[in-house]
């Protein structure tokens, strides 16, 4: 009887370690392994513009205070975006940029709202707000390429720049083009993961835990963008 009492405790300890079995192991801070994974990638892409924003001001602060006929003074940002590739030559310093900055936030905001609507399983829901996401990084996206189109008219490229030193131009380029990149994979991911939605791929799963990974990316490039931000546009 004790020997059949142990057995039975035995197998029903070993029954309950496999269901809280996480591919091959413990589950870790309660997270899923996709969710894990997703936090790993946006570690190392943290540190991949944290080394752009370094080397940024590591070159930034090499260089002179901006004076006007300084050919290698640091340029000043008010001068440099003082015009909207809408308007053309206007005294509006960082209105277009603003613009901008303000469609990427509202975006987080709808895809906040999307996730919310998956954790109540409302198919419909997130569809909409995903809607809105996608066309928030569509709008920054394309905001973002007029106005390089516009500074390269204006004579700014990645080794020029009228407006005071080089290096300016090409760290300008080089990193808010690679932000740039991470918003349309974005766009690209969440129109993906909307074409699932619609076809109820993960009302079959039973969970809309996709929309919370793909959130976790679109908040991160965000809140990178803060950054840039403040970096070219403010200082």
């Amino acid at each position: 009887m004790a020997d059949s009492a142990m057995t039975a405790h035995h197998d029903h300890a070993l029954e309950q370690s496999t269901e809280e079995l996480w591919s091959g192991g413990q589950e870790p801070v309660k997270a899923s392994y996709g969710k894990l994974m997703m936090w790993y990638f946006l570690i190392s892409d943290t540190f991949t513009f944290a080394g752009f924003l370094i080397a940024y001001a590591a070159i930034r602060f090499a260089h002179p205070t901006h004076s006007a006929g300084a050919w290698n003074s640091w340029p000043d940002p008010n001068e440099v975006f003082s015009a909207t590739p809408v308007t053309g030559h206007a005294n509006l310093p960082l209105i277009f940029v603003t613009f901008m900055t303000f469609t990427l936030i509202v975006s987080s905001v709808t895809m906040v709202r999307a996730v919310q609507e998956g954790t109540r399983m409302n198919r419909k829901g997130v569809m909409f707000w995903m809607v809105w996401t996608i066309l928030g990084g569509l709008v920054f996206v394309g905001s973002q390429a007029w106005e390089w189109q516009h500074l390269i008219h204006e004579g700014m490229t990645p080794t020029g720049n009228p407006f005071g030193a080089a290096a300016f131009g090409a760290l300008f380029f080089i990193i808010t083009g690679f932000h740039g990149a991470h918003v349309s994979v974005g766009v690209v991911i969440n129109s993906i993961v909307l074409f699932q939605t619609w076809i109820g791929t993960y009302d079959r799963r039973g969970h809309y835990e996709m929309i919370e990974k793909v959130g976790l990316y679109w908040h991160f490039v965000d809140l990178v963008w803060v950054y840039v931000f403040m970096a070219f546009y403010l200082l």
